[in-house]
């Protein structure tokens, strides 16, 4: 079998071993394909591994090889699943294979955010600290979780995680889910009762039709003037002009975001330059750790497909 893998770079950069893959086959790995090389570089494979390479109906049917789509991450939304179905090529996913990296940066987000440790050790390491009258002092308000209310914008495996840490952080938690009906920690609210209750609102949705764009003007109008929010799932779920517009004019007390709706993003997003806005590269899943899990299980949903067992399937 000629398995391909189009952009090994970001699950794998040298660090992990592709191994297990050779067992399973003939691999090529690239670490970046550009989009006119991708049909290129993939003919003839059986099996194709991508991450946030896009593969539309144009490329699915220059394949006619093709058999499995392995996606190396959990979100299909760069997969033209339809397309998929038609040519009999099963696509599957990783799901919950970064949790607790997950969640664990949603709270750095949130804890820059409350407690602005690059801030202050920044002004320490500027001198401040030596010439200051006082044996403490800040840069900039120090917020306390405890008691303060968390917002969960999606109940999958990491907004589940998130509101555990949140209750170990002494804060209420609120969840809106399209589809839980009770949850483990904290009390169900409408979309709009979340906005309008939630000091820090953390966003884990899937990106769909029904969650594009969902986060603009009509429900950051809901906020208090003095809540944050944070987002670790995908960026297209915010309008970004929108938000960009309320940070800017005080309307919200700020964001941090790992993810934004172009990555690497282009020059002119206005979140860039917006007031009060952390900004990381989409780098919540990147630990070594949610790393190899993810090889893992991708590992074995190939393995799977070739014993007539596939697992994880999407498409």
């Amino acid at each position: 079998m000629k398995i391909v893998i189009l952009d090994g770079h970001t699950v794998n950069p040298d660090d992990l071993s592709w191994e297990p893959f050779e067992a399973l086959g003939k691999v090529e790995v690239y670490p970046r394909t550009p989009p006119d090389q991708l049909v290129e570089r993939a003919k003839g494979a059986e099996a194709v591994l991508i991450n946030k390479i896009k593969l539309d109906r144009a490329e699915i049917n220059l394949l006619p090889e093709l058999r499995y789509i392995g996606l190396c991450a959990t979100g299909f939304d760069n997969v033209d699943l339809d397309a998929a179905s038609e040519k009999r090529i099963t696509v599957t996913n990783i799901p919950s294979y970064g949790t607790a990296s997950v969640a664990q940066h949603a709270f750095a987000l949130i804890l820059e955010l409350t407690n602005r440790v690059g801030l202050h050790n920044k002004s320490v390491h500027d001198h401040e600290w030596e010439r200051n009258a006082d044996f403490s002092y800040f840069k900039a308000p120090i917020i306390e979780l405890q008691g303060k209310i968390l917002g969960i914008l999606g109940y999958g495996a990491i907004g589940k995680q998130v509101a555990a840490i949140a209750s170990a952080f002494g804060m209420e938690v609120l969840v809106h889910s399209a589809y839980a009906k009770e949850i483990e920690t904290g009390e169900l609210a409408s979309v709009e009762e979340l906005f309008r209750r939630s000091d820090f609102l953390s966003i884990h949705a899937a990106l769909n039709e029904r969650t594009e764009n969902l986060v603009s003007k009509a429900l950051l109008n809901e906020m208090k003037p003095t809540a944050y929010i944070i987002n670790t799932s995908r960026g297209a779920i915010i309008n970004e002009p929108d938000l960009a517009d309320h940070l800017n004019e005080g309307k919200i007390a700020g964001a941090a975001l790992d993810v934004l709706s172009k990555e690497p993003p282009v020059a002119d997003n206005p979140l860039l330059s917006a007031r009060n806005c952390i900004i990381t590269p989409h780098c919540a899943w990147i630990s070594r750790e949610a790393r190899q899990r993810l090889l893992d299980i991708a590992v074995g949903n190939l393995k799977g497909f070739l014993e007539g067992k596939p697992r994880n399937v999407v498409g």
